[in-house]
């Protein structure tokens, strides 16, 4: 799958767990420090800050315009307009080849873009296990980022971007290999 196609899927999975959060915005998530609302405004802050950086703009451009609570009185609709915008801004980025401008140097399009759908992935399972969503994510996607994050986890892990693995039995499901990667574990319920 194309890395394009790959961000767009993983955006969906994302957005497809909306639907199950109802009144659920203030329950607990497997990430400790937001709630469901929280967890939500960090992936929608993540799509809000995708169409500038990928059209090549730096941080100090964007600044402090998405800092605090961007989701208002209608964060499901907020969240599904950033999602599309992102979605094609990163399209655009891929096939124009271009540079990103992140905090840690330049970056290839395609990385920032395998970035953001992990992170899509990943928040995508904290959300329907949180709200009792559907839990199973895209296996195509779960294999194709599986694949992207083996050479990546623990430099994510020494920048303290990612939780330590959990003391739990290694699983052989790729979904929990996945989650477990990423300092989750995959039995998570409030």
């Amino acid at each position: 799958m194309d890395v394009a196609e790959l961000h767009k899927r993983a955006v969906e999975e994302f957005m497809s767990r909306l639907d199950a959060v109802g009144d659920g915005w203030t329950k607990p998530t497997p990430c400790p420090v937001w709630d469901v609302r929280e967890l939500v405004n960090h992936v929608v802050v993540e799509d809000l800050w995708t169409p500038p950086m990928m059209d090549g703009k730096t941080i100090d451009d964007v600044g402090d315009q998405y800092d605090g609570d961007v989701l208002g009185d209608d964060p499901v609709g907020i969240a599904r307009a950033a999602a599309a915008a992102a979605v094609d801004a990163t399209a655009r980025a891929l096939a124009a080849g271009r540079t990103v401008h992140l905090s840690f140097g330049d970056t290839p399009a395609e990385e920032y873009a395998y970035q953001l759908a992990a992170d899509h992935v990943v928040h995508g399972w904290d959300l329907a296990v949180a709200t009792g969503g559907e839990a199973e994510m895209d296996p195509d996607l779960v294999e194709a980022l599986a694949v992207w994050f083996a050479e990546r986890e623990e430099m994510y892990r020494a920048a303290g971007a990612i939780a330590d693995r959990p003391d739990v039995e290694e699983s052989s499901d790729p979904q929990d290999l996945l989650l477990q990667a990423f300092g989750r574990r995959s039995t998570w319920s409030c």
